[in-house]
């Protein structure tokens, strides 16, 4: 195994990782400069859009020329050409102290995100479900920080964590309809030193990965729920995980440079980086792009 600094770009939040299999790139974003990032698989031709809210997540579309952005205040179609933003659905309206965060497709093509209190203490967030048509549909409520979406390798089981309950969830997922039900403890997350689940990917294998951010932790977990192994990273604060590279054998994790909030810890000359992490032994699942 061997860790690389594929960038550091300093990412006041460094999120949601996506690679791309179409276009052979890496998606992220800097969740509170409001800004999405692409590059090639070794680091180089960025580019970056700015989309002038904080962003908490995103999926590209079918087209090739647009994505689906979770924004602060609600769901966009973000213009890759034109660099514009274009509301769908701002649910959430009444709720001046939610954000959305984290979210990613489904094997149908359908986006699931959800939302946030941005002090992270009041569980007045929900998760939603994108359909193709553009519709949007409430499926779990009373969350505190909404993170880790993502599926196993059929796409019939769902996993998600609310950061702060030390636990990640799974649930029967309808693959038909893409309705949640049977919500059972996926694991128990390791907080005795600070840190707490945040975003999350699922290999081939059907094990799953997740940032434990705040503890400089990468945990991937058998399907059982139960951890295979612990990979020690050279900054704290990690975000995300997504596999990538031509052969999806490359583990992208990005990170933050700066804390959200005051009562979270600081981190070394390497914060805000984008990594890369070679010679696994493992391959990932490429991302479904949005369908609508």
């Amino acid at each position: 195994m061997k860790i690389n600094i594929l960038l550091d770009l300093k990412n006041n939040l460094g999120e949601g990782p996506i690679w791309d299999v179409e276009q052979q790139r890496l998606y992220w974003i800097d969740s509170l400069d409001g800004r999405v990032f692409s590059c090639t698989e070794k680091g180089t031709e960025i580019k970056c859009w700015d989309v002038r809210q904080k962003i908490g997540s995103m999926a590209l579309c079918k087209d090739g020329h647009s994505a689906i952005v979770a924004l602060e205040k609600g769901i966009y179609i973000l213009d890759f050409i034109t660099g514009e933003t274009h509301l769908l659905h701002a649910p959430e309206s009444d709720k001046p102290n939610n954000r959305f965060n984290d979210g990613k497709v489904d094997r149908q093509g359908r986006f699931v995100v959800g939302s946030m209190d941005m002090q992270e203490d009041n569980p007045s967030g929900a998760l939603y479900r994108l359909n193709t048509d553009h519709s949007l549909h409430k499926i779990e409520q009373n969350i505190i920080v909404s993170n880790a979406p993502c599926w196993s390798p059929n796409g019939d089981i769902f996993y998600f964590a609310d950061t702060w309950t030390g636990e990640i969830w799974k649930y029967d997922y309808d693959v038909s309809t893409g309705n949640i039900n049977n919500r059972q403890t996926f694991c128990k997350v390791d907080t005795s030193t600070g840190g707490a689940a945040d975003g999350a990917t699922v290999d081939s294998e059907g094990y799953l990965w997740n940032a434990l951010v705040y503890a400089g932790k990468i945990v991937r977990y058998n399907p059982d729920g139960d951890i295979d192994r612990i990979i020690e990273m050279p900054v704290k604060k990690v975000t995300s995980v997504a596999f990538g590279g031509e052969n999806l054998d490359i583990l992208y994790v990005t990170s933050m440079a700066r804390p959200p909030l005051p009562r979270f810890p600081e981190d070394g000359q390497l914060r805000g980086s984008v990594f890369s992490i070679h010679n696994l032994g493992v391959k990932g699942i490429a991302e479904k792009r949005f369908g609508g």
